[in-house]
């Protein structure tokens, strides 16, 4: 059973910070990429950050400059720092992986739950 499980959500005011973390978990051989993805109410899924394996980083438009997507120490572990945030950063918040399983051969790509994050005075 392969799990993402992402945390990290709340409330915090205008310019404020959240640090978001995924881990993933199961029996899993490797991991491409990992990273988040958000949704406002009303609007399309949009990228948020990705890291893959090999340290590269992808950041959406709204992202550049305020958030970092960082490994954690954590085995299969990520964070998103977010910082300077603002009322249209409100949305939930998704982990996405692609990840190869023991005994696949391919990888697959899996959703967390998803977290809350709601930025408002």
């Amino acid at each position: 059973q392969v799990q993402l499980v992402d945390s990290g959500g709340g409330l915090v005011q205008p310019g404020g910070s959240l640090r978001l973390s995924c881990t993933a978990s199961g029996s899993i051989t490797s991991i491409n990429t990992m990273g988040w993805y958000r949704q406002a109410p009303g609007k399309q899924r949009e990228l948020v950050a990705v890291l893959t394996s090999g340290g590269s980083t992808k950041y959406g438009d709204s992202a550049k400059g305020r958030f970092l997507i960082s490994r954690a120490n954590v085995k299969n572990t990520v964070y998103l720092q977010m910082n300077l945030l603002e009322p249209e950063d409100t949305a939930v918040y998704y982990c996405n992986a692609d990840l190869l399983l023991s005994g696949s051969y391919d990888y697959s790509n899996y959703w967390g739950q998803g977290t809350q994050v709601t930025v408002s005075s």
